[in-house]
């Protein structure tokens, strides 16, 4: 089993520069699991001793768990040959090592005696009972997460809505997967409601992510069950500002897939349960706005960009490329695509190059630009200029970094085929045609392999 425990530790040993005493008096177990795998005991042969799992073990050395379940203090007081009254555990002659006021329960006249027994030990009822408690007490020990597990959890998926708009959607979802698995492990154990409101909170934020990174290589079916995972889990939360921004996000997915009238429904149910403004709600908004143009509601849609400047004027993000921000160069990309669809291209013109400057000429989220120029292709077909339209559209695609040749890029490349009249498809019309075909070929390819999930 390797280094055992020596007795003499207890009695001589200190940590952090203090008596090992004092951390047991306190029932600090996880400093008491350190300091024994600071003198060589393996955590194996630690969970050994104790009578509990290796992975338990080491959750517990980390904080993630408390032990507070007297059964399990007694395990380890016993197993590791510690003092019994040093961790609070007494112990009387015979032997029973039972808190004092189960004893005094046990003994209390104010208990029926008619179901005990002529010796006076609890009868077996009694006794199932107390077994009963013994569980349900470590049942609730074992659910409660240490804040500090929270706190990592929520940083990571803030780190993650950080490095996500620039990230290739196939690398960030193999990064996702390992946060989900965390959260999913947790929220399947029963926990008290605050905690469980912080775990779907994060879930949330996970799950859209997830979603938004299928939508973007196509993959429209798992997305849309990502998408209704994160609205559970917002709604979960009792965050009302989560079921505003998955709904927000979600109304992307038909307008890119789909049909836009689902996308104009998604954005108005994120606008019926906004409580408070919010820089969602502007999204919301401004996703209203384009896919009531992209379904041809001209005054509704611009009615509806009206209401989308005037929240983000109240509630919009400042700059930042961070996941579900909202800033201004965000929110004219969205006006562009309504713009684009009213027809009103002097007007998309000047929304588009206001965006692209403010993006950047190195910009850090290069797909937002990509869909800008698109957006600029087809304004270039509604003005006769297909060629132009063609040659600008091949060259937002081929400037991207090829891992973020998606098929929410592709697709949209293929829009500005569909515009062009078929008289005017000329060279240019075909090679972007040839080339969107090329890019899905290689997509395929690298879905096929391992090398960007690893990278």
């Amino acid at each position: 089993m390797g280094v055992q425990v020596d007795p003499s530790w207890w009695t001589s040993g200190v940590w952090e520069g203090r008596p090992i005493r004092e951390f047991l008096e306190r029932r600090d177990v996880a400093a008491t699991f350190r300091f024994l795998h600071a003198r060589g005991v393996s955590y194996g042969t630690i969970a050994a001793l104790v009578g509990v799992a290796p992975n338990r073990a080491a959750e517990i050395t980390k904080g993630a768990r408390q032990v507070t379940a007297y059964d399990v203090l007694e395990r380890i007081a016993v197993g590791l040959g510690v003092p019994r009254a040093w961790m609070g555990l007494g112990q009387d002659a015979t032997g029973d090592a039972r808190p004092s006021f189960d004893r005094e329960m046990e003994g209390s006249a104010d208990l029926p005696t008619s179901g005990r027994p002529a010796g006076g030990r609890p009868d077996e009822a009694i006794t199932a009972l107390a077994r009963l408690r013994t569980g349900l007490d470590e049942a609730l020990a074992s659910s409660t997460v240490a804040p500090r597990q929270l706190d990592l959890i929520e940083e990571a998926a803030g780190e993650h809505m950080r490095i996500y708009p620039a990230a290739p959607p196939r690398v960030i979802l193999s990064r996702l997967a390992a946060e989900c698995v965390e959260v999913q492990t947790l929220s399947r154990r029963r926990q008290p409601a605050a905690v469980q409101s912080r775990l779907s909170g994060a879930a949330a934020l996970l799950a859209t992510m997830c979603a938004d990174a299928l939508m973007r290589l196509g993959n429209v079916g798992e997305a849309r069950l990502w998408y209704r995972t994160a609205l559970h889990a917002a709604d979960d939360s009792s965050d009302s500002r989560l079921g505003v921004l998955v709904r927000a996000q979600a109304a992307m997915l038909p307008y890119y897939f789909g049909d836009p009238q689902q996308a104009v429904v998604l954005a108005e149910a994120a606008l019926a349960v906004t409580a408070t403004p919010s820089s969602s709600a502007a999204l919301a908004a401004a996703g209203r706005a384009r896919a009531l143009a992209r379904l041809g509601s001209a005054e509704q849609a611009r009615q509806a960009i009206i209401q989308a400047r005037q929240m983000f004027d109240q509630v919009g993000d400042d700059d930042s490329d961070t996941a579900f921000r909202f800033p201004m160069k965000r929110m004219l990309f969205y006006l562009s695509g309504a713009s684009t669809w009213l027809g009103d291209t002097s007007e998309a013109y000047r929304v588009q190059d206001e965006a692209l400057r403010l993006y950047g000429p190195s910009p850090s989220v290069p797909i937002d630009p990509a869909l800008l120029a698109l957006d600029r292709s087809i304004c270039l077909v509604r003005d006769r200029r297909a060629a132009e339209a063609a040659a600008s559209a091949l060259d937002a695609v081929a400037t991207l970094p090829e891992a973020q040749r998606t098929e929410i890029v592709l697709t949209r490349a293929s829009d500005v085929v569909s515009a062009i009249p078929a008289r005017h498809r000329g060279g240019e019309t075909t090679a972007l045609t040839d080339y969107v075909r090329a890019c899905r070929e290689s997509a395929r390819t690298l879905a096929a392999g391992t090398a960007a999930l690893d990278s």
